[in-house]
């Protein structure tokens, strides 16, 4: 159940801007090129408070890192596949035992944005289970399909009457948790656009709110701060910061994105291979995808890459010759071109490259821009709760 983050955040903000894109999907910040992005340890607050259920059994230090969590993740017609999958992978990164489970009568969902999400198991399997965390995506009318989840609504009241941890992203907490009584008396925040209907008294307009065992955050743009909250909740700060630091390296060092003029050009659709090992490689050795990668670059039409992707597959087909790119950490050395080989998003052209998988919002949105231009690109990233320009 394996998914690519990068993937997902590309294919939601592209067809949040309607371009055109097809898949299938089996589960398994903050400025564009202004020199404005600080690093994402210095974005993502973690409190150092863990709950005292949770403390009294803390493990040592080196027991924490290889004791694993179980964590539920439901999913239902409508969810935000971007935070669903975002959840899922960085949870899963830190070790942890993370069950999809679906609301609905069948395994495979679609959700918000009509990408296919294939559930691990239903959720009535998961009834006698105990978990360390439950943690619902947002997104409508997911959020209101796991509100309506009789089951899912008694697992997760069990789950706060033990005092273990739970939370909820964008719409969920105001349309789920608040509906269960599961926030009273707590501080929240969620989604802008349904704020109002929080405790009002109690609303906060953080990022990402921790309140005990609670845990809410506001959007798309919030779910990597989200999910690494929870890891230091379970694992603690040194093994959360361990699974941020692939997205730290690949944080500016204060240079502004690569651009360069150059004449007009069409920009009909754009071809992106996205990255990931060993998938770069299978992509790279993909004939009819090089083939059509070379034809968009000879005719200037938009291209790009990101992660691994522009070393093992543009670098490695001659598509970056005479262009500034950049690439993941483990995979810059290999770019010819090392002057921009540290910036997150570089804009050479028709070409656009990118670091990884905290970069993928940026990057899909540098791609919305170019095409639809940045009111567009504001627009989307607005919704999302993510920091743009």
């Amino acid at each position: 159940m394996a998914c690519n983050a990068n993937m997902m955040h590309m294919l939601g903000v592209c067809r949040t801007a309607r371009l055109t894109s097809s898949i299938a999907l089996p589960l398994g910040a903050d400025k564009i090129g202004r020199g404005f992005y600080t690093s994402l340890s210095s974005r993502v607050k973690f409190t150092r408070k863990i709950c005292a259920s949770l403390a009294q059994a803390k493990p040592s230090a080196s027991g924490m890192a290889s004791t694993q969590k179980k964590v539920l993740v439901p999913i239902g017609f409508g969810t935000e596949e971007m935070e669903a999958v975002i959840l899922i992978d960085v949870l899963r990164r830190a070790g942890s035992d993370v069950t999809v489970a679906s609301v609905e009568t069948d395994l495979q969902i679609e959700a918000s944005r009509r990408v296919k999400l294939v559930a691990d198991r239903p959720i009535s399997a998961c009834t006698e289970e105990m978990f360390d965390l439950i943690v619902l995506p947002g997104g409508m009318p997911g959020s209101s399909r796991l509100r309506d989840s009789e089951i899912l609504e008694n697992i997760t009241k069990r789950q706060a009457a033990d005092g273990r941890l739970y939370g909820a992203i964008c719409a969920a907490p105001a349309v789920a948790l608040e509906t269960w009584g599961l926030l009273k008396g707590l501080r929240a925040t969620c989604h802008p656009s349904f704020i109002d209907k929080l405790s009002s008294s109690l609303t906060v307009g953080s990022r990402v709110q921790k309140d005990g065992i609670v845990t809410t955050s506001r959007g798309p743009g919030t779910a990597i701060e989200f999910a690494l909250s929870f890891i230091e909740q379970l694992y603690g700060k040194e093994k959360a910061e361990e699974v941020a630091k692939p997205m730290v390296m690949c944080t500016r060092d204060g240079s502004e994105v690569v651009k360069h003029e150059y004449n007009p050009v069409e920009w009909s659709f754009a071809k992106t291979p996205v990255g990931g090992m060993p998938g770069a490689e299978r992509l790279s050795n993909t004939q009819s995808l090089t083939k059509l990668l070379r034809e968009q670059a000879e005719s200037k039409k938009a291209y790009g890459a990101i992660c691994a992707s522009p070393a093992v597959v543009l670098e490695a087909h001659g598509l970056l010759k005479e262009k500034k790119a950049t690439a993941h950490p483990a995979f810059s050395q290999k770019l010819a071109d090392q002057s921009a080989a540290d910036t997150r998003v570089v804009i050479d052209g028709n070409l656009i490259t990118s670091r990884g998988p905290g970069t993928a919002m940026e990057f899909a949105l540098a791609i919305v821009e170019k095409i639809f231009g940045q009111e567009k690109a504001i627009s989307i990233a607005e919704a999302m709760v993510f920091p743009y320009p």
